[in-house]
């Protein structure tokens, strides 16, 4: 394994042992650890509810749904989904989840080709937790600017400070006091909100 290399969290949802240890046997435990298994998607979800997993494949049919269903399901957090589905359902399988980002493969497949749709899956799940983290930090971004405008509001309000003194007010009590500017605007609101 490549220094600085993340180790991917693997569930493999299946009714059939044998396709687990298949599915086991390829990859490599450096890279992909721990290998988990559910043997039908209720069971994975209930997995899933307390233990992450950076990429699921789901073995078709399961006991309890198609499996089309808990990929669906998946497709809006950061995990990459891939399904295995008989070639004799690929199309119709594919047209249905493909627009979602789950990632279809028909079987029987060779080890090289479910290799590769591993970590296609691998790639689009830290794709998806890159863009997530970059959401967070944007969304932290946009809510520190609103307290800080409410701030610098509040003072306008009672202090009769203008816009531009209300800014510079706040810039220099955080750098005074050694605070951040969302710090200040916190004190300012807790002084000045009624």
């Amino acid at each position: 394994m490549t220094s600085g290399r993340t180790q991917y969290r693997v569930l493999i949802v299946s009714a059939v042992e044998k396709i687990y240890e298949y599915i086991t046997e390829i990859l490599p435990p450096g890279e992909f650890s721990p290998i988990l298994r559910a043997a039908s998607a209720g069971e994975a979800k209930r997995m899933l509810v307390s233990d992450e997993a950076d990429i699921v494949i789901i073995n078709t049919p399961l006991p309890d749904e198609f499996g089309t269903e808990l990929a669906l399901d998946l497709s809006g957090g950061t995990a990459g989904v891939l399904l295995l589905v008989k070639n004799d359902y690929f199309d119709q399988v594919c047209y249905k989840v493909e627009r979602e980002g789950v990632l279809t493969v028909g079987k029987p497949s060779s080890k090289q080709t479910l290799y590769g749709a591993v970590k296609l899956a691998a790639a689009m799940s830290a794709r998806l937790a890159k863009m997530e983290r970059k959401n967070k930090t944007l969304q932290e971004k946009m809510a520190d600017i609103r307290t800080v405008n409410r701030a610098k509001w509040l003072l306008i309000e009672n202090l009769n400070m203008t816009e531009r003194d209300a800014h510079y007010y706040i810039e220099k009590q955080a750098m005074n006091m050694r605070l951040s500017r969302h710090e200040v605007a916190e004190n300012i609101i807790r002084t000045y909100d009624k």
